[in-house]
């Protein structure tokens, strides 16, 4: 089995889930990940719909609530992998999730330096 090397910060906090950013696909706590889902629409339409609070039911994917995870993702079509769904997927609610909490939660891992 291969072991994987956690983030210091989530070393530090035992006890606490770590998952991994289906944008950049790094560890980090999953208090600093947004959780979502996928709703099917249409027959062959789904919609990725933010899960804020972990409830809802179904599989879920973990993301940073930031631009550049959320298009890293989306280049990657890590959600159709991620949440196990085919066809087109419209990620309009999440955009919006995203730009309007950029304002109160940057990207944790942005640093002036990079």
């Amino acid at each position: 089995m291969a072991r994987h090397e956690f983030p210091a910060d989530a070393r530090l906090r035992p006890g606490h889930p770590v998952r991994t950013c289906i944008g950049c696909r790094k560890p980090a706590p999953a208090a600093d990940l947004l959780r979502v889902v996928a709703r099917q629409t249409q027959p062959e339409g789904w919609v990725v719909v933010p899960d804020p609070g972990r409830r809802l039911s179904g599989r879920g994917a973990w993301l940073h609530p930031d631009r550049g995870c959320l298009g890293q993702a989306e280049k990657r079509r890590a959600f159709g992998r991620a949440l196990r769904v085919s066809g087109s997927l419209d990620t309009a609610a999440l955009d919006r999730v995203i730009d309007s909490d950029l304002t109160i939660r940057p990207h944790p891992q942005q640093s002036s330096t990079s």
